[in-house]
């Protein structure tokens, strides 16, 4: 199976989000093994962001990123994605956007199911 991954499912791991850490992390431990977990190029940069917010220091952020990019599967987001999330009417752009890229990489579970 093969499933995009939400940028919130993997922060609650990263950043420790209760009560959703313990569910989330369950989840990220199938990825790689039972799962193929997918994890959009274009959810990096808010991962960075959110993690430099939180405290963590750039080098700390990069290691965790390159962690992810070791159990994750890590797509591509095209312009026809970005295109295709902006005149789908989705109310959030993010998600949107990462449905079209999981789509076009034939996800079995993504955005557009939520």
């Amino acid at each position: 199976m093969k499933v995009l991954i939400d940028t919130n499912v993997i922060l609650d791991v990263l950043i420790g989000n209760q009560p959703h850490v313990v569910s989330s992390a369950s989840f990220l431990k199938l990825c790689g093994t039972a799962v193929t977990g997918m994890l959009a190029a274009s959810q990096t940069t808010d991962i960075f962001y959110i993690l430099r917010r939180e405290g963590k220091g750039a080098a700390e952020a990069k290691a965790l990123i390159m962690k992810l990019t070791d159990r994750l599967t890590v797509i591509d987001v095209t312009s026809a994605d970005v295109k295709s999330a902006l005149e789908s009417g989705m109310q959030d752009y993010e998600d949107a956007l990462l449905a079209f890229g999981g789509m076009r990489h034939k996800a079995d579970y993504a955005e557009y199911f939520a």
